[in-house]
C-alpha cells in the first residue's frame, strides 16, 4: 500500500509540478535576495523518496483560517495555511544559505515534511447554498518550507467575492472567506470605507475589536497600520495568553510566531549591530540575519504583494482607488530608518532629532513618497490617505515639552521635507493615518514654525491626522475619571493643533470617504479581559473636501471619553452588542488581562 501511495503522489507531481509557481511564497520577495526563494524542483524531487508516505487528507487542517489582501482591480492575494499541526516548522535552512537556493536535501527536513500538500482554491460569486459562479480557480502545492499564498486573477473591479480552499480530491475544506477588489483608477466612485486598526498585543487580552468590526460589516476593506500581532517573552503558564516561544525572538521559527520591538535600519530596542549585542543579547545572530528571518516570515504570513522585485524587501506601495482616493502605504520602521529611541538613548535622540541626515524611510522611499503624492494630485484624485506606522503631528508629552524619538518628531528634517512638499505644491486633502502610540489622537496637520494655524477655524493646516488606539496593547491606565481624563485634558491644553485625545479604550476607527467629505468614527471595546461583542461609540469627526482641517465645531461638540477641544465629554457607557444589535448601559472595572 505504501508504494501505491508513493506512485500516486509521484504521478500527481509529475502532472502538476508547474502548480508550485501558483504559490507566491516559493518566490523570493526580492531579486536582490535570491536566496529567499525556494527551488521547487528540489522540493518536488524530495517528495519522490522511496520511503515517503503522503499525508492523508484527514491528517490535515486549515490551521489559521483564511484571509485576503492587497486588492487590485482585477486580482487579490489569497492566504491560508494547511498543515498537520498548528506548530510552525523549526528548520532554519531556508534562511541560512547552507545550500544553493534553499536546497533542502537534509535528513531532518525530509523527515519533517515528506510530501507537498496539494491544495485547490476557487473564487466565486454568490453565497453558500445559492447558485455559485466560479470566476477564478487553481491548484497549487505547499510544504513546511513556506506558508500558503496565491493570487486570484481575472476578477472584476470593485466587486465582492467569496473564496475557499480545499485539500485536493477531498472534503477537507477551509472556512469560506470574503474579499473585494479595488476600483480602477478612472472609476467615478461615490463612497469607499475602511476599518482601521493597529497594535495587537496577544497576552494583554482578546481581539474583540476585529470581531466587532466584522459583525457590524460597515467597511469595504480593513487597513492595519502595524504591530499586527506581537508578544513579549513570557511563560505559557504565566497567563492565559502566554507567548510562543517564551523568549526573545531571533530565528525564522521565532519570527513565524511573533515580532521584535522598535526596529530600525541597524537593530532593534533589544539588539543592535555591535559585538556585545551579537555575543550577549542574541544567540550569535547578527541584526542583518535577524532581519532576513523577520522579512521571510512576514511575507509568509501577511497577505501583501511585493510590488517591485528589484527593490530590496520593499513593503511600501500605493493603491489608486478610482478618482476618489489614493492610498499610500509607507514603511517608517524597517526599510532604511535611522536610529530610533531604544529605551536607553533618549538623550542622544534629543541631540540629533534635527540632524538633516536622519531619515525615517531612506532616500529611495522618500522620493517615491513625494512623487506618489504629486502624481495623485495631478491625476485628480480627491483624497490622499497616507497609512504609516507612527504619529506625524507634534506631540508635547509633558509640560517640559518633551518629544518622542520614536515617531516623526524624532526625524524633524524628514518631517519638514514632507510638509514642505505638500505646502509648496498645493497638495490638499491629505489624511495621515497613524498607530503605534496606543492612543487616539485627532489633529490638524500643521507645519509649525513655518505656516500660521488658526486653532479656532483650522485655517493654515494642510490636512488632518487620525491616530488610532490599539486593539489590545497597553494604554492610559484607569479609572477613566480622573486618571485617563486628566491625562487627556493635559494633552489638549499643551498641543494647540490637537483636537481630541483619548487613551483608555482599546478599539478601532471607521473611515467613510466620499467626494464631498470624509468622516471618521472611533469605537472602543470596554474590556479585553474576555471575548465579548461590546462596542462603544466614542467620537465622530468630519473633514470637508478642500478645507484641509477638521470641520468646526470639532467632533460635533461631544465625545464619550477623553478630552475634546471646543466640546464636551459625557460618559454615557451606552454600548452596542454587535451580535444582537441591542444597546445597553454597561461598564467594566478592568481593561486588560493581568
Amino acid at each position: 500500500m505504501k508504494y501505491k501511495i508513493i506512485y500516486t503522489v509521484a504521478a500527481l507531481l509529475g502532472s502538476t509540478a508547474a502548480s508550485f509557481s501558483g504559490n507566491l511564497n516559493y518566490v523570493s520577495p526580492s531579486r536582490r535576495h535570491a536566496r529567499l526563494g525556494i527551488d521547487t524542483n528540489i522540493v518536488e524531487r524530495r517528495s519522490w523518496k522511496r520511503d515517503n508516505v503522503a499525508y492523508e487528507p484527514s491528517e490535515l487542517n486549515f490551521t489559521h483560517g483564511v484571509a485576503s489582501g492587497d486588492p487590485w482591480p482585477e486580482s487579490v492575494v489569497l492566504w491560508t495555511r494547511v498543515a498537520p499541526s498548528n506548530k510552525s516548522e523549526n528548520s532554519t535552512v531556508p534562511v541560512e544559505g547552507t545550500a544553493p537556493l534553499w536546497s533542502h536535501e537534509t535528513e531532518q527536513f525530509v523527515e519533517a515534511d515528506p510530501n507537498p500538500i496539494c491544495v485547490e482554491w476557487k473564487v466565486y460569486m454568490g453565497k453558500k447554498n445559492e447558485t455559485q459562479q466560479t470566476v477564478s480557480q487553481g491548484v497549487t502545492h505547499t510544504t513546511s518550507d513556506i506558508d500558503f499564498t496565491v493570487e486570484a486573477q481575472g476578477l472584476e473591479p470593485l466587486t465582492e467575492y467569496n473564496y475557499q480552499f480545499n485539500v485536493c480530491n477531498s472534503d477537507v475544506k477551509s472556512p469560506i472567506g470574503r474579499t473585494k477588489t479595488a476600483p480602477t483608477a478612472d472609476d467615478d466612485v461615490s463612497s469607499l470605507s475602511f476599518a482601521v486598526f493597529s497594535c495587537s498585543n496577544f497576552p494583554n487580552g482578546y481581539f474583540n475589536a476585529y470581531g466587532n468590526a466584522a459583525c457590524k460589516d460597515e467597511h469595504d476593506w480593513v487597513l492595519h497600520l502595524g504591530d499586527y500581532m506581537y508578544e513579549y517573552a513570557a511563560d505559557d503558564d504565566a497567563t492565559e495568553r502566554g507567548s510562543i516561544p517564551p523568549n526573545k525572538i531571533f530565528t525564522l521559527y521565532d519570527y513565524r510566531a511573533q515580532v521584535a520591538n522598535n526596529v530600525y535600519r541597524d537593530g532593534t530596542s533589544g539588539s543592535n549591530n555591535t559585538e556585545e549585542s551579537f555575543l550577549n543579547d542574541g544567540p550569535e545572530i547578527s541584526v542583518d540575519t535577524r532581519k532576513v528571518n523577520a522579512v521571510r516570515a512576514y511575507f509568509e504570513w501577511m497577505r501583501i504583494r511585493q510590488t517591485d522585485l528589484d527593490d530590496g524587501l520593499r513593503i511600501w506601495r500605493s493603491f489608486q482607488m478610482g478618482k476618489l482616493l489614493d492610498l499610500v502605504i509607507l514603511d517608517t520602521h524597517v526599510h532604511d530608518r535611522s536610529i530610533t529611541s531604544l529605551g536607553w538613548n533618549d538623550d542622544y535622540i534629543d541631540l540629533i532629532r534635527d540632524d538633516p541626515s536622519r531619515t525615517l524611510m531612506g532616500a529611495r522611499q522618500e522620493h517615491w513618497f513625494y512623487n506618489s503624492l504629486s502624481i495623485s494630485a495631478k491625476r485628480g484624485a480627491t483624497w490622499r490617505l497616507i497609512g504609516n506606522q507612527i504619529i506625524v503631528s507634534r506631540i508635547l508629552q509633558n509640560d517640559e515639552g518633551s518629544l518622542s524619538g520614536d515617531n516623526w518628531n524624532g526625524y524633524i528634517a524628514n518631517l519638514n521635507r514632507t510638509l514642505k512638499h505638500l505646502y509648496d505644491n498645493n497638495i490638499s486633502n491629505n489624511i495621515f493615518l497613524a498607530g503605534d502610540s496606543h492612543q487616539k489622537r485627532v489633529s490638524d496637520l500643521v507645519w509649525l514654525g513655518e505656516r500660521e494655524h488658526n486653532m479656532k477655524t483650522g485655517q493654515g493646516a494642510v490636512g488632518v491626522e487620525f491616530a488610532g488606539t490599539a486593539v489590545t496593547s497597553s494604554g492610559q491606565s484607569g479609572p477613566i475619571e480622573p486618571n485617563a481624563g486628566d491625562y487627556a485634558r493635559a494633552m489638549i491644553e499643551r498641543n494647540d493643533e490637537m483636537m481630541w485625545q483619548e487613551g483608555y479604550y482599546r478599539g478601532f476607527f471607521h473611515l467613510q470617504v466620499a467626494p464631498e467629505k470624509l468622516t471618521a468614527q472611533f469605537y472602543g471595546s470596554p474590556s479585553v479581559t474576555t471575548r465579548n461583542p461590546w462596542d462603544i461609540p466614542l467620537a465622530n469627526f468630519t473633514v470637508v473636501a478642500n478645507e484641509n482641517h477638521l470641520e468646526r465645531p470639532v467632533g460635533g461638540v461631544q465625545a464619550e471619553s477623553g478630552a475634546l477641544r471646543f466640546g464636551n465629554v459625557k460618559h454615557t457607557n451606552l454600548t452596542l452588542n454587535t451580535e444582537t444589535k441591542e444597546w445597553e448601559v454597561i461598564g467594566f472595572d478592568q481593561m486588560f488581562i493581568e
